[in-house]
Formats: structure tokens, sequence, C-alpha cells
């Protein structure tokens, strides 16, 4: 199973805004520290926005921030929310295509289970989980020392 690079964009920044603390980030601030696009950067934030996991302040001195505190952000749920679907192969729903062995098929059981089994994994963790420890990923990414982790 492989996540889109979308789901990976996405963590990334809520991992980025989640070392910011309490102050503010820019697009091209996290765009630049991870060498990843600006463009799908806004995408991902227009998403995660709609979403309910980031507020955008505009103005001037403007820039995004966690919406709600990093702990209470599950890794489950924005997978969720940032995956299109998690159809492995075509007879699992959404997709759910017609296959003359399905009612019987033992695959579709095992690899529904394995797709459960990861999604319960990723459940296990929040956002704040991901940033730990929080002093070492501020230095790869080069955010100031200072900064406070928002709860």
């Amino acid at each position: 199973m492989r996540l889109t690079v979308y789901t990976d964009y996405a963590l990334r920044l809520l991992m980025y805004l989640a070392l910011k603390g309490d102050g503010l980030a820019t697009i091209e601030e996290v765009a630049d520290s991870y060498g990843v696009s600006k463009n799908h950067l806004m995408k991902v934030t227009h998403q995660l926005g709609v979403g309910g996991y980031i507020e955008t302040v505009r103005g001037r001195h403007g820039g995004l921030r966690l919406a709600k505190a990093s702990t209470e952000i599950g890794l489950g749920d924005v997978v969720r929310y940032t995956e299109p679907d998690f159809a492995i192969v075509m007879c699992l729903e959404p997709v759910d295509a017609g296959c003359a062995i399905s009612p019987g098929c033992v695959l579709r059981r095992a690899l529904e289970r394995a797709r459960r089994a990861f999604l319960d994994v990723l459940d296990e963790y929040t956002l704040s989980d991901l940033v730990k420890p929080a002093s070492a990923l501020r230095a790869m990414l080069a955010i100031p020392l200072d900064a406070d982790i928002g709860g």
C-alpha cells in the first residue's frame, strides 16, 4: 500500500505547523524547508483548511497555523481525509467492481483486514506524536528554537 504524494505533503505541512507552535508559517517557508512544490502545497493547504485542520491568517503578517491542538489531530483521520480511497484491489469499496468469486473470496477478506489493520495502527498516533523530538526536527527544518509547540 502506498500513500499519495498529496497525503505526504499534508502530513509534512501539519508537522511543520505543529513544530512552529503558535507562530505562523507561510506556504513558501514550508515548501522551501522540505524542498517541495509550492503549487502542490497550496492545494494541500486549501483542503486542510476546508477540513478544519489548519487556519489561515490574512494580511501582511499572515500565514498558516493549526486550527486545533496537535494532540487532537489523529494521523488516521488525516490519512482518511486526504486519500481518495483505499481500494487495494478493484473488488473493495469504493470501487466495488463485480467479481465472479467475490462471495467466497479469501483474498478479498484478507486485503480488507490488512486495510483495517493499517488504519488502526495510524489511529494510535496523533500529530503531537509525530513531532517528537521537536528540537531535532526543528533543527532539520531550520525552524527557530524559540518557537513554542502549541498544544
